[in-house]
């Protein structure tokens, strides 16, 4: 734990309780096995998707595993252990962005095991249902964030490295490459993909720096560019089709929390488009994209809110709500953390530490978000990290 609250101090800005673990002992229970639950969501609905969290216990680590259904609503299938363990904690502990990664096809999901400094990998079952197929090291310490391009599983550990595995066919992920960014107290925060697999990018939050990675034919990884963010603490980001980066900064208490986008050039250096748009809003940690590309969503953890913003053809963006609260969640306290979209595009879930809860909004036509009901089944501030949909 000391890495994430010493990093917070270290950066003498104010992050929140959002963004920056302040809490010491686990409060988490986990099940041996697999919970069973009635799936059900009646009037005809059926099953057409999952949306995933990890438990990160300190005794051990779990995923627990909802089904989603054609209207949006869930069901919690039960929690699946991983058999790894995390390091326990109350408000986002790991500080990251994507501590669970869905592949492509929806037949694999990828969760990191920071206590333990290992990933689980899981088979993915049509009814959204889990099973272990084993783990793997890390390649370094802590893994806080993941990311899968080209057939290949990329791993940010909180040690300021990336572990590269090959991650096609059936068996467990195989280490390719291992690179080291730098200090650890950098603190990176998030790893993400070119969309061609080339490139990779991290955000280091501390040192207030974007990184990016050549991955070479046979995985070989090596740093290119590091440059400035536009503002202060870049913590979570997405990648557009035309691998423009859009970057939250988690700078603290509002109207400090932004939004910045970049261009990447051929040669891997990153130029900016928009610098440092306000969300108005108090610790926007994490971000994403629809499936279009068209809108990006900005989880606004000490405001219950989600800021959304126009993205252009040549990525620039533009906030779609004047005060920045294009989605506010139910009722006071919810905390939102991680996010990620339906892979039908119509429904954004995120993560709600604050009231233990999975949080909905039905995405418009034109960005904008309508809350739905919440799906309970989480301890509150009980240290659960990251989240995956499809």
């Amino acid at each position: 734990m000391k890495r994430y609250v010493s990093s917070v101090v270290a950066c003498g800005a104010v992050w929140l309780a959002a963004c920056a673990d302040q809490t010491t002992q686990p409060r988490i229970t986990t099940s041996s096995s697999a919970a069973s639950a009635d799936v059900s969501a009646g009037d005809g609905q059926h099953v057409v998707g999952g949306v995933y969290t990890s438990t990160n216990g300190a005794s051990g680590n779990a995923v627990v595993a909802f089904a989603r259904f054609e209207n949006g609503t869930l069901a919690k299938i039960g929690e699946f252990p991983t058999g790894g363990s995390g390091i326990g904690g109350g408000v986002d502990p790991l500080e990251s962005q994507g501590a669970l990664a869905v592949s492509p096809d929806h037949q694999r999901l990828f969760v990191v095991n920071a206590g333990s400094s290992s990933i689980s990998t899981f088979a993915v079952s049509a009814d959204a249902s889990l099973r272990l197929l084993g783990t793997v090291g890390s390649g370094g310490s802590s893994p806080i964030s993941l990311t899968l391009a080209n057939g290949r599983l990329y791993v940010l550990n909180g040690d300021n490295s990336i572990t590269g595995f090959a991650a096609e066919g059936g068996a467990l992920p195989q280490p390719i490459s291992h690179l080291s960014l730098g200090a650890a107290s950098d603190a990176a925060s998030t790893i993400g993909a070119s969309r061609d697999g080339k490139f990779l990018f991290v955000t280091e939050r501390v040192a207030g720096a974007l990184d990016v990675v050549a991955v070479g034919a046979s995985g070989d990884l090596t740093v290119i560019s590091r440059r400035a963010s536009s503002g202060n603490g870049p913590f979570g980001f997405a990648v557009t089709n035309r691998d423009q980066l859009i970057v939250s900064e988690a700078a603290g208490a509002a109207p400090s929390g932004a939004v910045s986008s970049y261009a990447l050039a051929a040669d891997g250096s990153l130029s900016t488009l928009s610098s440092s748009l306000s969300t108005h809003q108090a610790a926007a940690c994490w971000l994403v994209l629809t499936k279009n590309g068209r809108f990006a969503y900005a989880a606004n953890a000490g405001s219950g809110s989600i800021s959304g913003y126009d993205v252009s053809a040549d990525g620039t963006v533009t906030a779609l709500n004047a005060n920045g609260r294009t989605g506010v969640t139910n009722g006071s306290g919810a905390t939102p953390l991680d996010m990620d979209v339906s892979q039908d595009g119509k429904f954004l879930f995120v993560l709600q530490t604050g009231t233990g809860t999975i949080g909905a909004f039905a995405i418009g036509v034109d960005g904008g978000l309508s809350v739905l009901p919440d799906t309970p089944g989480l301890s509150a501030v009980a240290g659960f990290q990251g989240l995956a949909a499809f």
